[in-house]
């Protein structure tokens, strides 16, 4: 093997083995109180309204809200992200709920984003409350909502049964995505 390939695979192999470690510790340094879960979802949630007034007109049809005021994504190679959120109906936090996604591929960096997914009918809200875990992609049909699609939305025109707004992005990563993420009940 050369020196090319070796320094190749150990660096693969750390970025393997230290990122589960390194989302484990930040997860455990960052697990919020749900009286601080509750107050960062209500900020980042105002910051998406401020930012994107689509969201906003959106959120007078939903019939709840998924808010994960935080995310952190880190990868080389092998990628994961983790967040707490709360699911709103209302003003009401009814649950509690972690974001946890995997991914490998060309990636190398870190950033932390929120997101919002804005349930639009009781059959979604109903799936993300009755499932042992909701992947995005698989059930509701979700749209995420980019500059190009705000544009085109409107009251009249949400047909959807959930749509995704990604905010307050931050770091050195390319691209984002949610889509193979897991949605999954806690306890707070």
């Amino acid at each position: 093997m050369t020196n090319t390939r070796r320094i190749f695979l150990a660096l693969l192999l750390a970025g393997a083995t230290a990122l589960p470690i390194s989302v484990a510790t930040s997860h455990r340094a960052n697990a919020a109180t749900a009286e601080d879960l509750n107050k960062d979802a209500d900020q980042a949630l105002q910051t998406l309204y401020r930012t994107n007034p689509v969201a906003q007109q959106i959120s007078k049809s939903a019939r709840a809200v998924l808010v994960f005021p935080s995310v952190i994504k880190a990868g080389f190679v092998f990628g994961g992200s983790y967040g707490e959120g709360v699911l709103r109906e209302g003003s009401t936090i009814v649950n509690y709920y972690n974001s946890v996604g995997a991914s490998w591929g060309l990636q190398a960096g870190a950033q932390s984003y929120g997101y919002a997914v804005f349930l639009m009918n009781n059959a979604a809200v109903d799936y993300v409350n009755n499932t042992q875990g909701w992947e995005i992609g698989i059930g509701p049909t979700v749209v995420i909502v980019n500059e190009g699609v705000a544009k085109n939305l409107s009251t009249s025109t949400l047909k959807d049964d959930a749509y995704a707004f990604i905010f307050d992005q931050e770091g050195l990563m390319a691209g984002i995505s949610i889509e193979g993420t897991k949605i999954s009940k806690i306890k707070r």
